[in-house]
């Protein structure tokens, strides 16, 4: 009874529920009463995106006619509009109420869902559903920084405006609608650039002086998703006064003396000029009243007038440059500036290097002889006349070569074995001035004991270390060039830690980088490189090319690999070696070269890649020795890229060295000295030394 009573409750309780959801139907009620069960944005939610789509999910099919903007709606500061769809486009649990524009942001919003909405059976939701959610704040780009800043005086008048963006901008929004620069009512057209979060607004021609201009970016600038400024960024900047250009700089000096007669003649101003108005109106160079012919050459603020001919010794020379010469603004200069100098007395060019050396032994026979002078010579002087090269009365006919300031003398066939030649250029040999040597020069060689070829190192025979196109870099203190010079194709920029020995000059010394070089540094300009000195570089440079193909083994074929690429510990005779690897490495010890009791005795060294001597540590380095009559200047190593001589310092190494890629002679931080017995040679790398000796050899 008990059980029975208390089903017959629960009964009329669920009847009398589906009662309370038929609302006004007539139909019986079959089901329970439309609830709402989710929200997108949830109750509650923070930084909501702008452009959210709301929805509102029951726990049962709606009767999408009930649901409507009347019985769905979203309000923030004010009711928004939208269109309302459903999930399955018909009837369903999800409404969709998609706004008809973005909501604004940091705002809360009210969703409601109202009691008129029904289910499928004409249920009613009972009570209106209300929940809550806020938008997130917008992260606006805004400018950083300008150039120039906000208030800044004597800007220049061919400044170009920058401003920079916390993010990257769309360029398309960046235009002369959104940018503008005014001179008070005056706008100020300008062309766009892009970097990045910078843009730069260049005026289309200069701005005028001591004036105030006015820059604005609009907040019609958007970033790359659409978002803009909060407001208009304004800043203002005021021009220089206008200050008329100067020269403040000549070479030569004003009543500057010897002069020498081949001077570029270069004038300084105090800002970069317009090389337009530049040219031979603006610029004369005359003797008294005889003009001199000048070409034109531009280098930032310098601008270089170049006589087309020779000028005239012991001479006055007057310079002018006129007030039509003019910056980029169009301002030219006060006055007219005028400057004088007075040429030197013609100095007789000389023979500064031979090749052989005077008194050289052991040449080879198929030997080019060089002479180089102290300026470059008038070819028409230098011939069979004024040169001969002789073997006792004998002529040995030659051709002629001039590279610069250097001359090469060819025999038409091999010279004679163990024989002593005397080579003469007479007082014959003149400049293009007309001036010859003081008097004959004369020096004298001999050739080496038997018929062996030795490869022809031209020029290089006055070098022990030579950076190709690429420089030459000492890291110590006692780095030393024994009986021979340094030279690069370089600027003389890229010597460094070195002191000409011969000169005096200077190459980027410090204190903890020291290196002499007691047979002359030749590079290319700036000073105290020179025209001269490059020359000797250049031709140096070919000889090193030509040696490298002489020694190659396309040219010396057949050679043999002794130690599977490994030299250390080796003695060997006389010939011709290839690394079979690639690579050839002295790390197990010390190689050995027996000339046999042959003073002409000559080895070459064959390595596709690298050539490494010497290991790590303290006790790394190693050595070559040669004995039997061995001798330095007939021991030549081919290399196709890279080599490394005793890294970790110390060691004795001999031979001319010819390396595609680089030379490297110790390394930075080892007190130990290292030694080459002859040559490093890069073509196209640098060469790099510390605490190194280089005995260059005879």
């Amino acid at each position: 009874m008990k059980t029975k009573k208390r089903f017959g409750i629960l009964t009329m309780l669920a009847v009398m529920f589906l009662a309370a959801c038929s609302n006004d139907e007539e139909v019986a009620v079959s089901g329970l009463c439309p609830l709402v069960i989710s929200t997108i944005p949830a109750n509650g939610a923070l930084n909501v995106p702008q452009d959210q789509v709301i929805s509102v999910t029951f726990n049962k099919q709606m009767r999408t006619s009930t649901i409507t903007n009347a019985s769905f709606t979203v309000e923030g500061v004010s009711p928004i509009q939208g269109t309302i769809t459903f999930e399955d486009n018909a009837s369903g649990t999800t409404a969709i109420f998609t706004p008809s524009s973005d909501l604004l942001e940091d705002t809360t919003y009210t969703g409601r869902i109202k009691t008129t909405v029904k289910d499928q059976d004409g249920n009613a939701l009972q009570i209106a559903y209300v929940w809550n959610f806020t938008t997130g704040v917008i992260i606006r780009p805004i400018v950083v920084a300008t150039d120039p800043i906000d208030t800044a005086t004597a800007v220049p008048l061919n400044k170009v405006i920058t401003a920079t963006f916390s993010e990257a901008m769309n360029p398309l929004t960046i235009t002369n609608a959104s940018f503008t620069l005014m001179n008070g009512t005056t706008l100020v057209p300008v062309t766009f650039n892009y970097f990045g979060e910078t843009v730069s607004f260049t005026p289309t021609v200069n701005l005028l002086p001591n004036t105030t201009y006015t820059a604005t970016i609009t907040n019609a600038v958007e970033n790359l998703v659409g978002v803009t400024m909060v407001s208009n960024y304004v800043w203002s900047f005021t021009t220089g006064v206008l200050v008329a250009p100067t020269v403040i700089l000549t070479d030569p000096l004003n009543n500057a003396i010897n002069v020498p007669l081949n001077k570029v003649v270069t004038a300084t101003f105090s800002e970069v000029m317009n090389p337009a108005t530049l040219n031979a109106s603006t610029f004369t160079l005359k003797n008294g009243t005889t003009n001199v012919p000048v070409s034109f050459g531009f280098t930032g603020a310098m601008v270089s007038f170049t006589p087309t001919t020779v000028l005239l010794s012991n001479t006055v020379y007057t310079a002018t440059i006129t007030t039509g010469a003019q910056n980029p603004a169009g301002v030219g200069l006060v006055a007219n500036y005028v400057w004088s100098f007075t040429t030197g007395t013609i100095a007789a060019p000389m023979v500064i290097l031979t090749s052989p050396l005077n008194n050289a032994t052991n040449v080879s026979i198929n030997k080019v002889v060089t002479a180089t002078f102290s300026e470059v010579m008038n070819p028409a002087t230098l011939n069979n006349s004024t040169f001969t090269l002789k073997n006792g009365n004998i002529l040995v006919p030659v051709t002629f070569g001039f590279t610069g300031a250097m001359v090469s003398f060819t025999p038409l066939v091999n010279l004679l074995t163990n024989t002593t030649y005397t080579a003469t250029i007479t007082t014959g040999a003149k400049n293009p001035a007309g001036v010859g040597i003081v008097s004959d020069y004369v020096w004298s060689f001999t050739t080496v004991t038997d018929n062996a070829l030795l490869p022809d190192i031209g020029s290089l025979e006055n070098f022990g270390g030579f950076g190709g196109n690429a420089g030459l870099t000492n890291q110590g203190l006692n780095t030393v060039i024994n009986n021979g010079g340094i030279g690069t194709t370089a600027a003389s920029t890229l010597v460094t830690g070195f002191h000409d020995g011969l000169t005096g000059d200077v190459y980027t010394e410090t204190p903890l980088n020291v290196g002499l070089v007691t047979g002359g540094i030749y590079t290319a300009p700036p000073a105290p490189g020179t025209a001269t000195s490059l020359a000797l570089a250049q031709q140096a440079l070919l000889d090193a090319n030509a040696l490298y193909l002489a020694i190659s083994p396309a040219s010396m074929p057949g050679g043999i690999d002794p130690g599977a690429g490994e030299l250390g510990g080796l003695t060997l005779a006389p010939g011709v070696y290839k690394s079979n690897s690639g690579t050839f490495n002295i790390s197990n010890g010390n190689l050995t070269l027996d000339a046999q009791g042959d003073p002409n005795a000559v080895w070459i060294f064959q390595t596709a890649s690298g050539l490494t001597v010497g290991i790590a540590g303290p006790t790394g380095a190693k050595s070559v020795i040669l004995i039997n009559g061995a001798s330095a200047s007939n021991v030549f190593w081919y290399v196709g890229s890279a080599a490394t001589i005793n890294g970790a310092g110390g060691g004795v190494m001999v031979g001319t060295i010819v390396a595609n890629s680089g030379v490297t002679l110790s390394t930075a931080g080892n007190a130990a000295q290292t030694v080459l017995n002859g040559r490093a040679i890069s073509l196209i790398a640098s060469v790099t030394m510390v605490n190194t000796t280089i005995n260059v050899p005879n």
